[in-house]
């Protein structure tokens, strides 16, 4: 029998949430959730999971994933996929991850106990003050998850934190009977894993997207998210063409409450042939232009789609700060900081981009957002 873990259930026990035109209220089928803080629509949602963990317990949580922080900002977030199925409209996001706000966070898969024991008690040891690789250490010599007999060599970690001062800490941990491929690897501040993954290139794509996107923290790991989206990137969907069955991305501010995140974006368990980065993405761009909204109203991107030239008509109450044209890949293909701060519109050349979805990310002193555009 799968036991609840009421403490855990707190977590969805949030202030706001918006829940997309094709998602039904708790007791029926709900797919998509985006949970966009200040929008207050529900303030409790405990049951949630009631009817949805229908599987028993997951013997084999098979996933790829990154945790990172910023240690500019204090941030900490964790984004993940897997192509597991039984999990229904809750996903897995409050399966593998967990995160200490303004601390650091861990994500624990492959053959996972629900609730997460492992996980559970590798937050008690953050909060203790352990370093990721003690944490680690500490997991190893103490396993408390029934599948597979208590056998670490079977479990997969990642953990990045910030230390008492201010600078990021990373382990990662991949058992020898951790179904393959499995990997996990290790930046100055994110950890990157996968297992039962087609081939490596999962985790390089992951790592190089994160470390070549510029942006936010958010940003950044939506664009390692991206660079597993291709078929079979858990192998297991690949005969469905798809990377993965359910998504997340979920990002804390240093200052937030626990139980409130900057983003949390969940993306359940889609049918055979339905990509869940792509919708993953979608509702990226809805929180980010939610979040934007007074900005957006003074900005106009045109024609669209283009396919030479893009102008942005800017309100003459905005400085612009940077432009940055951003693939699909989350790959930074053009950068503009020089701007004639009298003209009321700038025009950009984008003549020489491949067709494709863009994503034109405007900075400026009031803030920033991006805007989708279509080249031809």
């Amino acid at each position: 029998m799968l036991v609840i873990d009421r403490t855990k259930m707190e977590r969805f026990a949030f202030n706001s949430e918006l829940i997309l035109p094709n998602c039904q209220i708790i007791g029926l089928n709900c797919n998509l959730i985006i949970f966009i803080k200040k929008i207050k629509l529900m303030k409790k949602i405990y049951t949630i999971l009631a009817g949805l963990l229908l599987c028993g317990s997951l013997s084999a949580q098979d996933t790829f994933s990154i945790i990172a922080v910023d240690p500019a900002t204090g941030e900490v977030g964790s984004a993940g996929a897997s192509c597991v199925t039984g999990v229904g409209a809750s996903g897995i996001i409050d399966i593998i991850t967990d995160i200490i706000p303004g601390k650091g966070g861990v994500n624990s898969q492959a053959y996972v106990c629900i609730p997460n024991t492992n996980l559970q008690n590798a937050i008690l040891r953050m909060e203790e003050g352990l370093s990721p690789q003690e944490i680690i250490d500490w997991l190893l010599l103490n396993d408390a998850c029934g599948s597979q007999n208590f056998d670490p060599a079977y479990r997969q970690y990642g953990i990045a934190d910030l230390d008492g001062a201010g600078d990021p800490r990373t382990a990662g941990w991949s058992g020898n009977l951790t179904d393959d491929y499995k990997e996990d690897r290790q930046g100055s501040n994110f950890s990157v894993q996968g297992n039962i993954l087609l081939d490596v290139s999962v985790i390089d794509n992951m790592e190089a997207n994160f470390n070549n996107t510029n942006g936010t923290l958010a940003d950044k790991l939506m664009a390692a998210m991206q660079g597993a989206n291709f078929a079979g990137a858990d192998s297991r969907c690949l005969a469905s063409g798809t990377s993965s069955t359910t998504a997340y991305l979920l990002v804390y501010r240093a200052d937030d409450d626990p139980n409130d995140p900057y983003i949390r974006l969940n993306v359940g368990q889609q049918s055979p042939g339905i990509e869940p980065i792509d919708i993953l993405q979608d509702l990226y761009d809805n929180f980010l232009a939610a979040e934007d909204f007074e900005l957006n109203n003074k900005l106009t991107l045109f024609p669209n789609p283009a396919t030479s030239e893009l102008t942005l008509a800017v309100d003459p109450s905005v400085s612009l700060t940077k432009l940055s044209i951003i693939d699909i890949n989350g790959k930074n293909i053009q950068t503009h900081t020089n701007f004639n701060v009298a003209a009321s519109e700038q025009k950009l050349n984008v003549a020489q981009l491949p067709a494709g979805i863009y994503f034109l990310k405007v900075e400026s002193d009031e803030g920033a957002t991006s805007i989708k555009f279509v080249k031809q």
